[in-house]
């Protein structure tokens, strides 16, 4: 299916690679979907922790109900960060593990940052009672991790500042009241801990009401970078159009995921300074609009400052494979001042 309108376009700062980094074909164990890959810098490597969802096809999916039986969180290593990724012959958790506890359904959606030595996650958590947002830590060898903490339902989209700020760490998070703010009315929220267990001082950042080519729904995605203008920072935004019919493999998908841009107060990150007021990333590639499980969806979960200036963004295309972008870090700047 082709880009759904009102056409929305990426920014020409935005230099997409043609094609993905990671596809399901890569993996050395099951998987028919892979996306949504958080990626660090670490041991003279890239590390990219990844969602990977199998069980199924498309064939199957569509004509004869045969959804995913699970989801896990692999782990793969590139000298570049582009080709090459090595991926660990296991994945670093399964929601099929008989292991896990049985109140938990699955982990997805990783985020990876390091904070003084400390290489942590953030995760949404399918549970029983709700989707949480959870943070963990990732061992040094990168070859098990533990959960640190879990918010209450309903909570996710959550990523942490790469450092303490005002010594505390810092989170943006996407609450999701239905009540108040009636279906998938969702925004930006900020809360602060001392010990990345004990979480408050809880303050809205950003609302769908603030982002004009956005009328369903927003929230963070990849870890924000510092600069010395401020928090450079992402986040998604969603357009939704009931008219939109089927739209990748199921029979209707009337959701446009984007990616927008702004600039977070250096010492007080709660204080939005800018915002652009257009999409910096949105879907308009055959790979994003035309090929995929849930189709003209950006979703990133990985953005990386290099020493000479330039920016690469890990996103998940069309829930379906990995893709890069990348910029000029001055570019994207001056998009906000």
């Amino acid at each position: 299916m082709p880009a759904v309108l009102p056409t929305l376009t990426t920014h020409p700062f935005i230099r997409k690679r043609s094609e993905p980094v990671v596809t399901a074909v890569d993996l050395p164990y099951p998987s028919a979907l892979v996306f949504n890959a958080g990626v660090i810098k670490y041991r003279g490597e890239y590390v990219m922790l990844f969602r990977n969802d199998y069980g199924t096809n498309q064939y199957a999916y569509e004509n004869l109900n045969q959804r995913f039986t699970g989801t896990s969180v692999g782990i793969a290593r590139s000298k570049n960060g582009i080709d090459g990724w090595v991926f660990d012959a296991v994945p670093l958790m399964d929601s099929n593990d008989p292991a896990k506890d049985p109140e938990i359904g699955r982990f997805y959606d990783p985020r990876i940052i390091q904070i003084e030595n400390r290489l942590l996650l953030c995760l949404a958590m399918d549970t029983r009672h709700g989707i949480r947002g959870a943070i963990g830590e990732l061992s040094e060898d990168l070859r098990s991790w533990k959960l640190i903490s879990a918010s209450v339902p309903e909570n996710r989209n959550m990523v942490l500042f790469p450092e303490k700020i005002g010594g505390e760490y810092v989170r943006l998070e996407r609450p999701m009241p239905v009540y108040s703010r009636g279906r998938d009315r969702f925004d930006i929220w900020l809360s602060r801990s001392p010990d990345l267990v004990y979480w408050g001082k809880s303050e809205l950042v950003l609302g769908v009401e603030n982002v004009p080519w956005a009328n369903d729904k927003i929230g963070p995605t990849a870890a924000p970078i510092k600069t010395e203008k401020g928090w450079l920072a992402l986040f998604h935004a969603v357009d939704r159009d009931e008219t939109r019919g089927k739209n990748g493999w199921e029979k209707q998908w009337t959701k446009r995921y984007t990616a927008g841009l702004m600039l977070l107060d250096p010492e007080d990150p709660a204080k939005v300074l800018s915002v652009y007021r257009e999409p910096l990333i949105a879907p308009d590639t055959p790979i994003e609009t035309d090929a995929g499980f849930r189709e003209n969806v950006i979703f990133p979960c990985g953005m990386l400052a290099e020493d000479d200036g330039s920016v690469k963004i890990y996103y998940g295309a069309s829930d379906t494979c990995v893709c890069l972008a990348e910029a000029d870090i001055n570019d994207l700047l001056s998009l906000l001042l």
